[in-house]
């Protein structure tokens, strides 16, 4: 019999500040720990009544560059990075208070995050963990991309990408998930840029907090900022599944993802939901 995990949470609230990636707005982020089985809930307190926007697949509502959620008429958006740091540092059950609709961009990886989770602490309470063990194959096909999941004793990410950029190409990795294999291979991987692209974004109002300390930025045939890997790209798209999935909870599969992004997580995300809510119908 394997040993029985139990949920956690925070020792203590701990707060951080900064500006958000695509707004480029001021938040106050502050998390919070939370009773058993509450899940991930962001709260947004710049607004009347403080709603609440449960981290659940359902609340997606865009995944244009990042990841939106909605709930109860309010949004919070670029969430992947803070929840894949949930994830791999296993904390269930947390509200995220947020004074802006987005959490601070930091470094634009997740390493900062994890490191609040590791000051704040924490607790082991008394509800059994629910890792949902993926009990067959689930998969998102569109064009010569896709994302599947496969039953995995364990959590694997198998990720290729393709790009023309000259420095980019071709880039696959593959990792078995552990907090320590997170924090090593993936935590401190910065989204990327293509300084072709962020007029247009700026213009859609998305990208106006990045800059070259927290974006991976490259021009037409080089990187303008300093990497932490030769691979960040998809190191970073790594971290992106990680994150995305994790409205599900944690689970236990091996994702096989090639020229995937959030709107195939998304979707991935969903399918599964929509499974697990058949099976406890029946």
């Amino acid at each position: 019999m394997p040993n029985k995990e139990y949920q956690q949470t925070l020792a203590k609230k701990i707060s951080h500040t900064g500006i958000g990636l695509h707004s480029g707005k001021d938040v106050l982020m502050t998390l919070c720990p939370a009773e058993v089985n509450t899940g991930i809930v962001f709260v947004r307190t710049d607004l009347p009544e403080r709603p609440e926007i449960p981290a659940l697949p359902e609340n997606v509502t865009s995944t244009l560059r990042a990841t939106t959620l909605s709930a109860n008429g309010s949004e919070v958006f670029t969430v992947e990075h803070l929840m894949a740091a949930l994830s791999m540092m296993h904390i269930d059950n947390c509200r995220i208070e947020m004074s802006s609709p987005e959490p601070p961009v930091t470094d634009g990886s997740a390493a900062v995050f994890c490191d609040l989770i590791l000051q704040a602490g924490r607790v082991t309470q008394e509800a059994e963990r629910k890792v949902y063990a993926i009990p067959k194959s689930f998969a998102v096909y569109e064009d010569d991309k896709y994302i599947t999941v496969q039953p995995y004793d364990g959590y694997r990410i198998s990720f290729i990408s393709i790009n023309p950029h000259p420095k980019l190409g071709t880039q696959y990795f593959d990792v078995e998930l552990t907090e320590e294999s997170f924090m090593k291979e993936i935590a401190r991987a910065r989204t990327v840029g293509f300084m072709h692209e962020i007029k247009q974004l700026q213009a859609m109002g998305l990208g106006l907090g990045g800059s070259i300390k927290n974006v991976v930025i490259f021009d037409e045939d080089k990187v303008l900022s300093e990497m932490r890997f030769d691979d960040e790209l998809i190191r970073h798209k790594i971290l992106d599944v990680i994150g995305d999935l994790y409205l599900l909870g944690p689970i236990k599969g091996h994702v096989i993802a090639v020229k995937s992004g959030h709107a195939f997580n998304s979707k991935l995300a969903k399918q599964i939901k929509a499974y697990q809510l058949k099976e406890e119908a029946k």
